[in-house]
């Protein structure tokens, strides 16, 4: 964003009185005190027609949001990471079909919790085994540690033997073994679970290209893409630019959660998570935006092909994320919605009670970041704050509608 010159939104079929009141929406949100700061990007027809700031990136050091600020972008690694594993498909190396156990063996007859009472868990052998396209949809059946719905959860939250890609000091390998030997929460296919689906599939990238994941994905697709503040840790030179991180505290004040002069980004790690590892700015998940929009293509580098791009934002659920039991996920209802190959793809905007396009495809992070791109509209919009978890507050839904209604052709 802090490349790209604004273009007048009338000329690419936007209102500017009617984008100004995202400007006033995030005004109010800031200064009531939810939200440390934000910063909010509208692209459309390639051109960015709306790039606001407000507020603080770090309160306590009273840093102002910047267009170069550098935000924890969790779970929007996940389209990064699915979009590295789509170039290996492309090369041949598997079939969307094929069991992950192929390639990590640990994965081979896994067992299924039914339930169970007084300690003891209820098991049943796995009707089939794990495949790519599940990992890339979520209907792997593993599950996140943080969930805490049921008593796998627990295991994976458990010191010895967990599963932990965010501060393990183990291998990838190691972690992803862990789960392995896990039982899985729904049989695979059969239920959508956000889960660490898309870490496994990170581990798979390594294993498949033989590089570490971290160097595949930087060199890969970062790189190539122009992402220059996308990475895995903050190096040193950048670390004034680093967001701080706040949880909803009591009454809806912020509490500080990760101070950017200690936090553990400051410095490469052991694991790096697929499923939820990078930071960026907003200019570089905008030119990623432009790489999906322009269908796999950006500034003469192709790293996917149109009709690989279109399989990915297709949904691959049997009807909506609803119909595969996740009527409600974050604070958003999933009526309507289903999911492709790393994206939550847009099918009934009626059903889903918000404005939108049949075909749009998004995701967001835990620290209430999100992204949309919509293909049919040549629109995409990037929102960035540092405020968890995701759920405190109804801002995508907001945005979604003051960015829709500022169409006017």
């Amino acid at each position: 964003m802090d490349t790209l010159p604004l273009t007048a939104p009338e000329q690419v079929g936007l209102s500017a009185a009617r984008l100004a009141r995202i400007a006033s929406w995030m005004k109010g949100w800031v200064d009531s005190g939810k939200l440390p700061g934000l910063l909010v990007a509208v692209m459309r027809r390639g051109e960015l027609a709306f790039a606001e700031t407000y507020g603080k990136a770090d309160v306590e050091r009273n840093k102002p949001v910047r267009p170069d600020t550098i935000y924890r972008i969790y779970s929007m690694t996940k389209p990064l990471t699915s979009t590295a594993i789509m170039m290996l498909y492309e090369e041949g190396r598997f079939q969307l079909d094929d069991p992950i156990s192929k390639f990590i063996p640990a994965f081979a007859n896994q067992r299924v919790f039914m339930g169970g009472s007084r300690g003891k868990m209820d098991l049943v052998p796995a009707e089939r085994d794990i495949t790519f396209r599940d990992l890339l949809s979520h209907t792997s059946g593993l599950t996140y540690g943080m969930m805490e719905t049921n008593a796998v959860d627990a295991l994976y939250r458990a010191k010895e033997g967990g599963v932990d890609f965010q501060t393990s000091t183990a291998t990838l390998k190691e972690v992803v073994e862990n789960a392995a030997r896990l039982p899985l929460i729904a049989q695979p296919g059969k239920a959508w679970n956000y889960s660490i689906s898309t870490d496994v599939l990170g581990y798979l990238v390594e294993v498949i290209s033989g590089q570490p994941f971290e160097k595949y994905l930087l060199e890969k697709v970062i790189k190539p893409l122009g992402m220059v503040d996308t990475d895995f840790h903050v190096p040193t030179d950048k670390h004034e630019r680093f967001a701080a991180n706040y949880g909803a505290g009591a009454g809806g004040k912020l509490s500080l959660i990760d101070d950017p002069g200690k936090s553990r980004y400051l410095a490469p790690r052991t694991v790096n998570s697929g499923g939820g590892g990078l930071v960026s700015t907003a200019s570089d998940y905008l030119r990623f935006c432009k790489f999906m929009l322009n269908k796999g293509e950006l500034d003469g580098v192709r790293l996917l092909g149109r009709k690989t791009v279109e399989l990915m934002t297709s949904n691959h659920l049997k009807g909506d994320m609803g119909d595969m039991g996740a009527p409600r996920f974050s604070e958003s209802t999933y009526l309507g919605i289903g999911f492709g190959l790393g994206f939550s793809v847009m099918l009934d905007p009626a059903k889903a009670q918000i404005l939108g396009t049949p075909g749009e495809y998004a995701w967001g992070g835990a620290a209430s970041t999100a992204f949309w791109c919509d293909p049919v509209e040549d629109m995409a919009v990037v929102m960035l704050t540092q405020l968890m978890p995701s759920s405190t507050y109804p801002i995508r839904r907001e945005l979604r509608v003051l960015s829709y209604q500022a169409i006017v052709d």
